[in-house]
């Protein structure tokens, strides 16, 4: 089992930046790979970046070259850097992870606005 606590999420305006947070409750190390996804009203949830054990990095073409997903293994947490928001990045972001027996476990979502 892993529980997952995102943070960071906010209002913000269009070409500003923002940090969510995701808290594990144990080693980021030992989960096979981590990630954001987006849900937007009345559209599917999206993946937006993933980060595997090894730390390879994979984007959608939508947030390529602004979001960069990092993890920090001493602190169990992953980060999703935003840059150059724009108000269609405005979705409720969901952080998820992936043990190695391919169990999907998800946080309970953060809010990020962006007006323009």
């Amino acid at each position: 089992q892993v529980q997952l606590v995102e943070s960071g999420g906010g209002l913000v305006q269009a070409g500003g930046s923002l940090r969510l947070s995701c808290a594990a409750s144990r080693s980021t190390s030992s989960i096979k790979a981590m990630g954001w996804y987006r849900q937007a009203p009345g559209k599917q949830r999206e993946l937006v970046a993933s980060i595997s054990s090894g730390g390879r990095g994979n984007y959608a073409d939508s947030v390529k070259g602004r979001f960069t997903i990092s993890r920090d293994n001493a602190k169990n947490t992953v980060y999703l850097h935003m840059n150059n928001l724009k108000p269609e990045d405005t979705a409720v972001y969901y952080c998820n992870a992936v043990d190695w027996y391919n169990h999907n476990y998800w946080g309970q979502g953060t809010q990020v606005t962006v007006s323009s």
